[in-house]
């Protein structure tokens, strides 16, 4: 509830809860990353590491489901820590997700003129400066910049339009993911070798490490609950079915690919997945069609995660953790319009910065998002313990025994960061950008806590009903 009284409208449906999940988790990654995955385990190995990474990541979300239809509120994580863990457990938690789901957008207005750069010949124009020995052109700037002001404004406007748009879009990333299955069926090239003896445990790993930040955004559905016109349990059904349906686009996606091309070849393309279409129906037109769907996936992810963001920012003004004056609904649209404005404006300025910059970014924000994840796990166990009585419309059975599960994983993806960890951040910049980050949430929690009684909005479960 905003500090005027105001609330958000329940006008999500459960197809619009979908989309936005599935949107999120099909970004960009698969356009570029399909050649490295065949290149290092095979299409088997492949498959199966997504089918571990998925499995893996569905028993957080299974977590997540659960208390997401139990407390079906703006903000999900920030809600599930601070009624388990109190204020400053729930800000570390909230404000490491803003973190993570900040590093998505960023990356994605980024993304975008480097796919535009892929279509569009000659489409580097203007060499501003350098950074990091990456060049920043006035091209880049100005499309990543009017991308940004777009889709700033799309979220403004209401989440209706922004989940009407997800749609959309996730349907043109549907439907190239099919053109590519079907021609690989008819066109693509027969195995040399018996099925499975490309698997090795090594390069099935190595898929599997990478897994669950290619499923990052399911989150999403518990960030936007409170604007769901669906029961609580369905709500916490939906986050399982969405990694699910994601699982089996990538392992489709990487099948299809492999049936085009030998891995080899396809890692030396900068868009594998559209390299692979073109291979398969031997046109380059065809392949720019699957580069667009790649634009689209950055697109959804974009409006995902600033919608998430958003929610995540304006829950963390609610309850007095940052300056309450971001805690605004709009009177006309009823968005968190303060906060859409501050993150889609600072997501103007990314593509000054050049990509390895953004590199950095990303890679920082990926910490933050498994902290929330490992917090949330945390929360769950506490809630279990200290509120046995609280209605769980999805309760797990076993719950202790998944939970157990979930804080293994949860804490197996953050040590993937700490030095020695296969995607440990670099030093100094990877970790400055964390610790700049720490010292901003622990200034901003600082004065904000001190000119208000932290509190969290009334949660009661029969407004529901």
């Amino acid at each position: 509830m905003s500090e005027d009284g105001r609330q958000f409208e329940r006008i999500l449906t459960k197809k619009d809860l979908f989309v936005l999940a599935f949107g999120a988790m099909i970004g960009w990654g698969w356009i570029i990353q399909t050649g490295f995955w065949l290149d290092e385990a095979g299409v088997g190995g492949s498959v199966l590491g997504f089918v571990v990474g998925a499995v893996m990541v569905c028993i957080v979300g299974l977590i997540y489901g659960e208390l997401a239809s139990a407390l079906p509120f703006v903000g999900g994580e920030h809600v599930y820590s601070f009624r388990a863990l109190g204020p400053l457990g729930s800000f570390i938690c909230t404000w490491s997700l803003v973190l993570g789901y900040v590093g998505v957008v960023v990356f994605e207005v980024v993304a975008l003129p480097s796919a535009m750069a892929y279509i569009v010949p000659g489409f580097n124009v203007f060499e501003l400066w350098t950074v990091a020995g990456e060049p920043v052109y006035a091209s880049w700037i100005l499309v990543g910049g009017l991308g940004a002001v777009a889709m700033t404004a799309l979220n403004y406007r209401g989440v209706k339009p922004a989940a009407q748009f997800q749609t959309l879009l996730a349907l043109v990333i549907g439907l190239a993911g099919v053109m590519l299955v079907i021609g690989s069926v008819f066109n693509g090239q027969s195995q040399p070798n018996p099925p499975l003896s490309d698997v090795g445990a090594t390069g099935v790993a190595t898929v599997a490490i990478m897994t669950p930040f290619m499923f990052v955004g399911f989150d999403v559905i518990p960030q936007s609950a409170e604007e769901a016109d669906v029961s609580p349990r369905l709500i916490g059904l939906l986050i399982p079915a969405s990694v699910t349906l994601a699982a089996l686009f990538y392992i489709a996606v990487i099948w299809a690919s492999g049936q085009a091309m030998p891995g080899a070849e396809l890692v030396e393309s900068p868009l594998p997945a559209a390299a692979a279409m073109e291979a398969i129906f031997d046109s380059r037109v065809i392949g720019r069609i699957m580069a667009l769907a790649g634009i689209a996936g950055i697109l959804t992810s974009w409006n995902s995660f600033l919608l998430g963001a958003s929610r995540a920012v304006f829950a963390l003004a609610d309850s007095g953790m940052i300056p309450k004056r971001i805690n605004t609904l709009h009177p006309e649209y009823n968005t968190p319009s303060t906060a859409v404005a501050l993150l889609g404006g600072l997501s103007v300025f990314a593509p000054l910065f050049g990509e390895q910059m953004l590199v950095w970014i990303v890679n920082a924000s990926g910490l933050g998002l498994v902290v929330a994840w490992f917090l949330v796990v945390v929360s769950f166990f506490v809630l279990r313990r200290r509120e046995p009585d609280l209605e769980r419309p999805l309760e797990l059975p076993f719950g202790y025994a998944f939970g157990a599960v979930a804080l293994v994983l949860t804490l197996g993806f953050i040590g993937l960061y700490l030095p020695g960890g296969p995607s440990a951040l670099v030093w100094p910049y990877e970790w400055a950008i964390v610790l700049f980050w720490a010292l901003l949430g622990v200034g901003l929690y600082g004065i904000s806590s001190t000119e208000s009684d932290l509190e969290l909005a009334d949660l009661e479960l029969d407004e529901l009903e």
